[in-house]
């Protein structure tokens, strides 16, 4: 059974009002990163707001009988960690960000056989820039961009193992993705290379 968390509790400061209700064609952001799960999914749950879950709610996208909602936190760390606490299912568990609406569908189903072979794994982008390590403002070196991987969603695992990584480090909200906090127990986290244009809708700019 594959879980699907789709995060939809942040404060979208830098966009300058909630990013997930604004619209690209007909449906808002949010309804567009629902719609690339449901059907692959068997059940979604979602950190969300308030305002934002009563929208979802009357989307004519909701079904009740497979999404749910968890309260959010005052970090994605957390609020993860509530929708872990929240689903039903506990065999396999996907994560994403609900401010990525793009992903392709079959990089989803990709990454859902993928977590079943291996356990954990990342979806991402192998850097194309060349990479500098920047101290204070000064370059101190380049480093080899082709073991530079940028993580993105969504993040799939086991969901014994994410659970109990989020249980280890309940009271230290310093992670910023789920992947890191299995580095941080020596666990193995496999990457997997997204197609081009999984953009995260950060600031206007980004529409």
């Amino acid at each position: 059974m594959i879980s699907t968390i789709i995060t939809a509790g942040g404060s979208s400061l830098r966009f300058g009002e909630n990013k997930l209700l604004v619209k690209i064609d007909n449906l808002s952001v949010i309804e567009h990163t629902i719609l690339k799960f449901l059907d692959v999914s068997d059940e979604i749950v979602i950190p969300a707001t308030d305002s934002t879950r009563g929208f979802i709610e009357k989307s004519p996208i909701y079904n009740g009988e497979k999404i749910s909602f968890a309260p959010f936190g005052s970090t994605r760390q957390q609020s993860v960690y509530n929708a872990l606490l929240t689903c039903k299912f506990k065999d396999y568990v996907l994560i994403h960000d609900g401010a990525r609406p793009f992903i392709e569908t079959g990089d989803i189903k990709n990454i859902i056989e993928e977590v079943k072979l291996k356990q954990a794994v990342c979806s991402g982008v192998f850097a194309v820039d060349t990479i500098k390590i920047v101290k204070d403002g000064i370059i101190e070196k380049t480093t080899d961009r082709k073991n530079v991987f940028q993580a993105q969603t969504p993040q799939a695992f086991k969901y014994d193992l994410i659970l109990g990584a989020h249980k280890k480090f309940e009271n230290k909200n310093t992670f910023t993705d789920d992947a890191s906090l299995l580095e941080a127990l020596g666990q193995r986290v496999y990457v997997y290379e997204n197609s081009a244009g999984n953009k995260k809708i950060t600031t206007r700019a980004d529409l």
